[in-house]
């Protein structure tokens, strides 16, 4: 269960982009987990992973959330977390976190070359992104903020990255 055909196995993914979704270590709230789901899909994201320790989608509250879209967007839950980031890697996708760290870059930086397979990870709504998937990434990045305001709400800075992932000329 919790598994949607299209995408089996997870790593066989031939999208140009698509969402990485880390869970409740990770994404542990039902209502921004289909906020995200229908801003991937509203937005031009391919498929959503889920971490094995996210909420679980189909949740009354999740699907609500998304307006239905989790029963439209591909989606997968990924069973070794985070080694399934070094398949992802080997696939050719480039690993974006959405991460406060010192070498963080603004997103409006980010340029991706035509055709480019990137994975962005969003970290739990507390705790941010673990250390194990920050050491597997390419490099983290950030939405540049003004007035001492560190960060958004998961739902609402995924949308804003996937805008901006999506919207680039390809």
């Amino acid at each position: 269960m919790g598994r949607r055909g299209l995408l089996k196995p997870a790593i066989g993914v031939s999208t140009t982009r698509s969402a990485l979704s880390e869970g409740s270590e990770h994404i542990g709230t039902p209502a921004n987990l289909g906020a995200i789901i229908r801003s991937a899909s509203g937005l031009g994201v391919d498929a959503v992973l889920l971490t094995p320790k996210c909420v679980d989608p189909w949740y009354r509250r999740s699907a609500r959330v998304s307006m239905g879209t989790v029963f439209d967007l591909p989606w997968v839950r990924l069973e070794s977390w985070p080694q399934d980031l070094d398949k992802l890697k080997s696939h050719g996708y480039e690993l974006l976190a959405m991460e406060l760290t010192e070498d963080a870059v603004a997103l409006n930086d980010v340029h991706l070359a035509p055709g480019q397979k990137v994975a962005m990870i969003l970290g739990n709504e507390g705790r941010g992104v673990t250390q194990e998937a920050l050491g597997a990434v390419d490099r983290t990045v950030i939405i540049p903020m003004h007035r001492d305001v560190d960060s958004l709400n998961v739902g609402a800075a995924s949308a804003i990255a996937f805008w901006h992932l999506c919207s680039a000329p390809r």
